[in-house]
Order: C-alpha cells, then structure tokens, then sequence
C-alpha cells in the first residue's frame, strides 16, 4: 500500500492576518450559502470586493495547516512534530518578528530537523540568498511580501512535493543498500533504478545502458527520444576524458550522468535546471547503494558459478581417476597390434584419438583450477592444421567448406595443446552451427594477419551462418552461458577465453554476416 505524502505545514509569522491569511489559502473553507450571504452583506456595508470561490484544482494537495506567532513557538511545534514522527513538510517563515528573527528562528528549527522545505515570506531581508542557504540549509526558498493566493499555493505545492521525493529517494535507498538479488531479477533491478532517478530529477528522457572498457555503450532501456536529443558518443567521450569514477553523478550541461559498476545512466533534464547541492548528494547516496546492490548480484552470480565449476570439477575429477588407466592401455593394445599389422594407419588414429582424450581431461581440470600454461616456441599452422584434422569427424562428407589463409613461419609462445584446443572449439561449434541450421552452402573462413607495431597476430574463424544469438553475445564467454544448443555444456568458451588470457591475448566475439571470432596472441619475439 502506498504511504500519503506529507502535506503538513507550519506558518510562524507575527502577523495573525498573514497567519490566517495563508491557512485559508491553503485550507479553504467550503462555501455555504450563509458565508456567500455574510460576505455579500460585508462588501455592500464596507465597499470591499466579494471573494470569489473557485473548485479547487486537483492536482493541489489537501494542506494540513499549523501556526506559530514567534520563533520560539514555532520551534517547540518543530520538536513535538519530529518526536511524533509526524514533521513538517513545509514551513512558511517570516524573516522579521520580535524575539528570534526569521534567520535566528531557521538555524534553531535545523537543530532538529533539518529536511523540512523552509520558505521565507516577508518584505524585508537583511541577508543575502547565499547567506540564507549557509545558514538554513540547501532546502530553503524565497518570496516577497505581498503576495498572491496562488503564489502561496504554487510555493507551497511544489515544496511538498520536493520533500516527499526526497523522503521517497531515501527509503528507496535504505531498502536499495540490503538488497541481494541474483542474475535472474538484475534487469527488474536495474529497470527500477532507472525510473526511481527519472522521477526523482522529474525527466521524461533517460537512457541505461553498460559501457564497455572499449567506449562501446550497450543500451539497455531508455525513456523518450533522448538518442535524438544528445550525442551519445560525444557525452561517452567527456566521460572517458573526465575520469567520471564508479558511483559518481555529475551534471554535464542539461545532461545528468550516473556511474554504477559498468552502468551508466544519462538523464536529460528539463529547461536547463541546476540540481541543488542536497539532490546531488541524494542522487550521488541512490547511486552509491544502487551499485552495491548491482555489485552483489554479480558477485552472487560468479559464486554461483565456482560452486557449479567446483562441483563439475569434482565430478571430472573422479571420472579422470577411472578412466585414464583405460586410456593409457589403449596405447599398449596398438604397440600389440602393429607387431602384427606394422605400418597401420589406423593405429596411429586410434593412438591420437586416446593421445587427444587424455589432453581433454587433463585441459579441463587444468581450466577448473586455473594452472598457468607452459610456454613453448609453437607454429601456429601446426596448430590451425592439427585443429582441423580434430574437426574432420564433426565435418561429415566435407558438407562445410573450410579455408585457410595463414602465413607461413608464424610463431608463437604457447601450450600447443591448449591453443590446438581453442581452434578446435571455435571450429566445431562453428559446424555445429552450420549443419543444425542447414545453411545453404555452409562456409569457414581462417585467416591470419600480422601487426609488426605491436608483435601481435589477429587470427579470425569466420562463418556464414545466421550469427550469435543477440541475448547472449555479450556474455558469451562466461561459464553456463549457451543457446539453442543441444549438446553444449556452456563451458566451451569460457575455456577458451581463460587459455587465450592465460596466452597474454584476447578473444572478441561479433555478428558479420555470420559469426566471427576474433583471437590476438602475441608473436614469437
């Protein structure tokens, strides 16, 4: 059930007319046909105009209205209310009385409660504005005396709202800081965060997305046209330049930007407003709690994950103690074999193929425990050659057509087991992905190209398939993660990733007329 917005407010002035004046402004009493009677009787025996009755706009909040004739009053009605748990949303306070004046009267009232929206009415100040907002605080405003019925009404409409959203942002934020939620429920989390900081700076456009480490930005929602209203590379360009850390929020012209984690969210608001001081600091608080909240649903994902891959470990573990004795006598059956049939291919197939299932295993494990590679002078047509011979099998009758572009005396420093791996990866699931769809005269594409600036070769795998599915090619290489695949565990490319890492390089993913992989190691020095 949503919680009423406080409306209480609280005059203190000297001036009983300006008292009542603004409790009627603010609480008017219905009209009656006796009070219509009384008033045109009054302006007939004293020449004053009759007041004129209007329907009260819906939109204007139903007041609850309090007085105080001096400062000292006032403060005592402040206290009681904040002990009541009931405080004053807004207070209308006049700058000149006997006793406390109106500024002595606000820093009383700031010992006590210091959320309250104070708004000065009077015709005399001896302060300037920027003396009021050092003394009374951030949330104060200021009008002239006199003033008109619906000035009162407008200052005080929207002071109420103000202090409710404030409020509002604050109990988000107290509920937002204990918050654990996983994977699942983190796009609802980020969707909520999204329209909390839209209503809260009171804008009807707003983007969310995650900027990558390469300035790439992934939008994830938006409100309103804001793509059209601002120059999304140019604003990702400030924030690079400008160093906008984690958990910050600054204005940028009319654009509001917040950064929580990898997110960002880009706010355009209306007619060029400053934000106050205190709205930044709410903001900044909202944030702060917000990516905390991001942050441990990451965090509750990747535990997850260990405890998933420690299990599989565990299991492959137990299977690798049973089966690497099978295994290894595969070996002694062939040695036994060729004494009769010497110079059988076959054997020598039947020996890679053991050779390659204990590589398997023993890459596994090395992957669930993440042990460093050995590095050894390897060639990398060795590798890419090996890899396809692997993939043979899987390519049934030769249906896929598989190219090779890669120079020659191409060396680098590697597991050649591991990075014979990769490829194998890269191009089986580019076949599975050829053949489960049915592609019309399915293709693969490797090349291979140098950039002696940096000693780097950039090797592709490149098919002409339907791509990688949208939902998953950000998250691609984290374990688990596998789509429209019958046979696939999730943990492939995560492997893959962790042993190109390992190499000193990396791995991209991207959708070109099909899928292509990208993979950067470093050249033999």
């Amino acid at each position: 059930m949503k919680e009423a917005a406080n409306t209480s407010v609280l005059v203190i002035d000297d001036e009983e007319l300006v008292r009542n004046d603004i409790e009627e402004i603010l609480m008017p009493r219905k009209s009656t046909a006796e009070n219509e009677s009384v008033g045109l009787a009054a302006s007939i025996l004293f020449d004053t105009p009759t007041k004129q009755t209007s329907k009260r706009k819906s939109n204007i909040p139903s007041f609850t209205v309090h007085k105080a004739a001096n400062g000292m009053e006032g403060l005592e009605l402040v206290k009681k209310s904040v002990a009541n748990g009931v405080p004053y949303a807004v207070i209308f306070l006049d700058m000149r009385m006997p006793g406390w004046d109106g500024m002595e009267t606000a820093e009383q009232i700031r010992k006590f409660d210091t959320k309250a929206e104070i708004i000065f009415v009077t015709a005399f100040s001896d302060n300037s504005i920027d003396d009021i907002v050092a003394r009374a605080g951030q949330n104060v405003g200021y009008h002239c005396k006199p003033y008109a019925s619906e000035e009162i009404t407008q200052l005080a409409t929207k002071a109420v709202t103000d202090y409710n959203k404030l409020r509002n942002l604050e109990k988000l934020i107290q509920t937002i800081s204990s918050i654990t939620v996983n994977e699942q429920h983190l796009t609802s989390l980020l969707r909520n965060i999204l329209d909390q900081l839209v209503t809260y700076v009171e804008t009807d456009m707003a983007l969310l997305g995650k900027l990558h480490d390469n300035a790439e930005y992934e939008k994830l929602f938006s409100i309103g046209a804001i793509e059209e209203k601002i120059d999304l590379r140019e604003l990702i360009g400030r924030v690079k330049s400008a160093q906008v850390a984690d958990g910050s929020v600054v204005q940028l012209g009319d654009v509001v930007l917040a950064r929580l984690n990898n997110y960002s969210i880009f706010a355009v608001l209306k007619d060029h407003e400053q934000l106050k001081t205190e709205k930044l600091y709410l903001l900044k608080l909202f944030v702060l709690n917000a990516a905390k909240a991001i942050h441990n649903a990451e965090l509750h994902e990747k535990l997850l994950q260990k405890e998933k891959l420690s299990a599989v470990g565990k299991a492959v573990s137990m299977m690798m103690h049973d089966l690497r004795s099978p295994i290894k006598n595969i070996k002694v059956l062939t040695d036994m074999m060729r004494q009769e049939y010497p110079g059988n291919e076959w054997l020598d197939m039947i020996d890679d193929c053991g050779t390659q299932a204990s590589e398997i295993f023993e890459d596994f494990l090395d992957f669930i425990k993440e042990t460093p590679v050995k590095k050894l002078p390897v060639s990398l047509n060795k590798i890419i050659d090996d890899a396809l011979k692997s993939t043979e099998g899987r390519n049934a009758n030769g249906l896929v057509t598989i190219s090779k572009n890669i120079p020659d005396n191409l060396m680098t420093e590697g597991d050649e087991s591991k990075l014979k791996r990769v490829f194998m990866n890269l191009l089986n699931n580019a076949i599975d992905a050829l053949t489960d769809n049915k592609i019309f005269q399915p293709s693969i594409d490797i090349t291979a190209k140098t950039d002696k600036t940096d000693n780097h070769v950039t090797i592709s795998v490149h098919d002409n398939g339907l791509g990688i599915h949208p939902e998953i090619i950000k998250t691609l290489f984290e374990p688990f993660v596998t789509k429209q695949k019958s046979n696939g565990t999730g943990l492939g490319l995560a492997i893959v990733k962790q042993y190109i890492t390992a190499h000193g390089g990396e791995i991209k993913a991207d959708n070109n007329n099909g899928a292509v992989f990208t993979v950067t190691i470093p050249l033999k020095k």
